[in-house]
């Protein structure tokens, strides 16, 4: 590891939870970053300064790694708009066969500007939830995409930069495993108690495997993972 310092892109949902978990076990110093791009569910980044008092408190050895947390406004999101996650619609499928909760380009933007912050940091290696197993149908969450936009901010920066993905090819039961497996039952309480992934951001309605609406893509996506991870 030629830099042992890693910047997670942190939404404050279980997997860039779970995901800066693996950093922290991998890098010596973990800074993180968030966006606000004029998202519906405004929750998950209220949650993010819950999980990182968490993440100290619970796991004094990572807090020592922990170091600053960034947020970066990306309005231009929200401008563009056309999504469910950024403008007051009904969530359902689109004449594309994509979700109207996809925003186009929002990974490469994420990464390009995670990049960006990363090279006035002198940081070259980012951690990124994003996966092609348990997905819903993003082509800018798959492997192909991530790979090619690293090669092309390595390119454009003159920089090598290496975007790590640990959760790309497991589901979601799988990303419950990690979690338990990198931080025991304090981390996997934190999740379920703190991270946000509901699209409607809902923070009040509790079940067993966290809050949110119970029926947006995202939470049917959590609750099936969570209900394979404890039978198991």
């Amino acid at each position: 590891m030629t830099n042992p310092t890693a910047l997670v892109l942190f939404s404050g949902g279980q997997d860039s939870t779970v995901c800066l978990a693996w950093a922290l076990e991998r890098f010596d110093h973990v800074e993180t970053v968030g966006f606000d791009y004029g998202q519906r569910h405004a929750s998950e980044l209220a949650a993010r300064p819950r999980l990182l008092a968490g993440l100290r408190n619970a796991f004094p050895s990572w807090a020592q790694k922990l170091g600053p947390d960034h947020l970066l406004p990306l309005d231009a999101i929200k401008a563009i708009g056309g999504s469910a996650l950024t403008e007051s619609m009904t969530i359902a499928m689109g004449k594309d066969g994509l979700p109207n909760t996809f925003v186009p380009g929002r990974n490469v933007l994420f990464l390009t500007a995670a990049a960006a912050l990363g090279y006035r940091r002198n940081i070259g290696d980012l951690v990124g939830g994003m996966c092609e197993t348990d997905f819903s149908g993003y082509p800018d969450c798959r492997d192909e995409t991530i790979q090619a936009t690293a090669k092309a901010l390595s390119l454009g920066l003159a920089r090598e930069v290496r975007i790590h993905t640990p959760l790309m090819w497991i589901d979601k039961a799988a990303t419950w495993r990690l979690g338990e497996q990198l931080g025991g039952k304090a981390l996997t309480d934190l999740v379920l108690e703190e991270s946000v992934t509901c699209y409607e951001g809902d923070r009040s309605h509790r079940h067993g495997w966290g809050y949110g609406c119970g029926q947006c893509p995202s939470c049917m996506l959590r609750a099936d993972g969570y209900a394979r991870f404890i039978a198991a």
